[in-house]
């Protein structure tokens, strides 16, 4: 089990946000790059978003556990932080307590620095990354956990390369709403000092798509594709309901992994920017 359930809130949070974007062009061409980063944005320093998150084993769904995400600033950056937890009613089965920051800059969203605290059954990791865009470049120091001696490796990137967290928001700005159902488009991250090129199809609006807890919602469905490994297998498809308004709030993910099938649902959210006009009355 520790093998399927490993990089736990990575794993969430790939399937959480990936959709429209080809990033060297994205960057050049979104308005988020106007010079003060702020008025084509989706999101706003305060808005926190909390996702429940079920796993379906042998046909029975658990109440696996909480992801929260939060965003402040300063005059630079913009400080996204994700927590993922699972219940104590859970940790007899799998314990899980994951903390993600990165620092991305406001005028282009792309990661400066990020560090990740993992500790997933008998797993830990603690990494921070230092990015060089201009050069191209992704320093990374890793150690079990925080105080321990670190490793450090140079890794080579491509332009404009994303962390999890700041491709998560920068992937928000986008709007889907006007492509063509079958539209494809390539994304790339950095994650375990590795560079992943996927790429994500839209499927086209449901326009009348049930949210559990939250009620009706008119949606944007996409398909991100996934790294194949642990987690999923060559035949995992994994669907993401996302707000069909300016917030483009990932409202609910479902897919199956190697052993079950998880889904992730949106249960709160505060200070979102913009009123969340895509739910029906």
């Amino acid at each position: 089990m520790t093998k399927v359930m490993k990089s736990y809130l990575a794993f969430l949070l790939l399937i959480g946000w990936s959709f429209d974007i080809c990033p060297q062009t994205a960057v050049q061409k979104s308005a988020v790059v106007n010079g003060n980063g702020s008025s084509s944005l989706a999101f706003q320093a305060g808005e926190k978003l909390t996702y429940k998150v079920y796993y379906n084993w042998n046909f029975v769904w658990l109440a696996a556990g909480e992801v929260t995400f939060e965003i402040s600033e300063n005059d630079r950056y913009y400080h996204f932080k994700a927590i993922g937890r699972t219940y104590e009613s859970y940790e007899w089965f799998y314990y899980v307590r994951d903390v993600y920051h990165s620092w991305a800059d406001k005028n282009t969203l792309l990661p400066q620095y990020s560090e990740r605290s993992i500790h997933e059954g008998e797993y830990r990791i603690y990494e921070r990354i230092q990015y060089d865009q201009n050069a191209r470049k992704a320093v990374v120091w890793r150690a079990p956990k925080q105080g321990e001696p670190e490793t450090r490796t140079e890794h080579h990137v491509q332009d404009y390369v994303f962390d999890v967290l700041s491709s998560i928001y920068f992937l928000r700005t986008l709007d889907l709403s006007n492509k063509p159902a079958g539209t494809e488009y390539p994304f790339r991250i950095f994650m375990d000092q590795e560079e992943f090129p996927l790429r994500l199809r839209y499927l086209g609006k449901e326009d009348n798509k049930k949210i559990r807890g939250l009620g009706r919602f008119r949606t944007l469905k996409v398909q991100p594709q996934v790294i194949v490994g642990h987690i999923f297998t060559e035949d995992s498809k994994m669907t993401v309901w996302v707000s069909d308004d300016e917030n483009r709030l990932p409202l609910l993910i479902e897919t199956p992994i190697a052993v079950g099938s998880v889904k992730m649902i949106l249960k709160e959210h505060k200070g979102l920017k913009y009123p969340l006009h895509a739910k029906r009355e």
